[in-house]
């Protein structure tokens, strides 16, 4: 009788697997494509992009107004979103908006201003390839939901995989862990499937969940509240500057440059990132995002000042400063970095191109192994 049950139950679970992978198969093979070709973007722009650097020289950086004032007259009609300084890189003047939609990035010299690049974003390989991991290149409301859906099903065949490959005793876990390169071909396919599953699936999950909470708001407030112990997600807010003090002097210098050179001044020997934000409009708080580590995000510190006294204003969000942010915070912040790899480094990323490739290769090999046993 209980081996009855354990028959049904594996029966179910496998029409489970069987209908998640047939209907979610080709978008599962895609975003693993489209993943490794995403996993080492960055090193790939390095090599091939040499306008992104400019050679550390003796002298001041130019500050952010004047490295705007230069991107400006190559992009006349657009708005500096931000000016952004990293060590031994060049600086880059980002142009961005939704309405009316465009992203451009001015590179210069941070030392002369010398123009080394006025790139057009969107027409840049890398970011048609993550349009498409994340939209399918249809508009966001339609297109991030129906990948994330595919997500959340891959999640559930990763689970029911893993249920389904466990060994029924000791005789039978030999030939899980490693697959028979000098069998047929089908079984050469079959272990594909199941082996390189396996092994794969300990990284994919977290690559299934941190895409998930990407994709689905519900699903990033459940991790929130789960590793919060039951605390509701604190969502972003705009910070605002006092605009009764719109007509209050603050020096003749831009803004931009004080709060640039205070952040400097406080950070001596500083190799990192600086960011520091245009202000929008009239209501608009000054940002500021110093980050230590430019291999990875999560470390970021984000700053808010207003605009017209220069004071330091106080955010209740994850995205404010490292230290006042709880390990649920941190938790929401790390997500991206986790799901590149880049919280551990180039063998992170190694790995998450392996797992990529891998589950890009399960629908295939997955419906090879159902097609067999069809015409069988």
């Amino acid at each position: 009788m209980l081996d009855n049950k354990k028959k049904r139950f594996k029966y179910w679970i496998r029409q489970l697997h069987l209908w998640l992978g047939l209907i979610s198969g080709l978008f599962v093979c895609f975003l693993g494509i489209t993943g490794c070709i995403l996993a080492f973007e960055r090193e790939i722009e390095n090599i091939t992009q040499p306008y992104r650097f400019a050679k550390a020289e003796q002298r001041a950086l130019m500050p952010p107004s004047s490295l705007k004032k230069i991107a400006d007259k190559a992009l006349p009609e657009k708005h500096a979103h931000s000016v952004g300084y990293q060590t031994g890189k060049a600086a880059q003047v980002v142009y961005f908006a939704e309405s009316p939609s465009y992203y451009w990035i001015v590179f210069l010299n941070p030392y002369t201003g010398e123009v080394l690049k006025v790139k057009n974003m969107e027409d840049d390989f890398f970011r048609i390839v993550i349009m498409g991991h994340y939209y399918l290149w249809l508009p966001p409301h339609i297109g991030q939901p129906i990948l994330a859906t595919a997500t959340l099903m891959f999640l559930c065949l990763l689970i029911s995989g893993l249920m389904l490959w466990w060994p029924k005793n000791k005789a039978a876990s030999k030939k899980r862990f490693s697959i028979k390169w000098n069998a047929k071909w089908k079984r050469v396919n079959y272990d594909l499937h199941n082996v390189l599953g396996f092994y794969m699936t300990w990284i994919l999950i977290f690559i299934a969940v941190t895409g998930l909470v990407m994709g689905f708001q519900w699903f990033a407030k459940s991790v929130y509240w789960v590793s919060s112990g039951g605390a509701e997600m604190k969502q972003f807010e705009e910070s605002y500057s006092d605009t009764t003090l719109i007509n209050s002097s603050i020096g003749k210098k831009p803004a931009i440059d004080i709060l640039w050179a205070k952040t400097l001044n406080g950070l001596p020997g500083f190799k990192g990132g600086i960011e520091v934000h245009v202000p929008e409009n009239a209501k608009s708080a000054i940002e500021v995002a110093i980050n230590p580590d430019t291999e990875t995000y999560w470390k970021a510190n984000y700053l808010y000042y207003d605009q017209y006294t220069l004071k330091e204003m106080e955010v209740q969000h994850s995205y404010g400063k490292l230290a006042n942010a709880s390990i649920a915070d941190k938790i929401m912040r790390m997500n991206y970095d986790i799901h590149i790899g880049a919280i551990a480094g180039l063998p992170g990323k190694i790995m998450a191109f392996l797992a990529s490739l891998v589950a890009a290769s399960l629908p295939i090999t997955g419906f090879i192994i159902w097609r067999g046993k069809k015409k069988k």
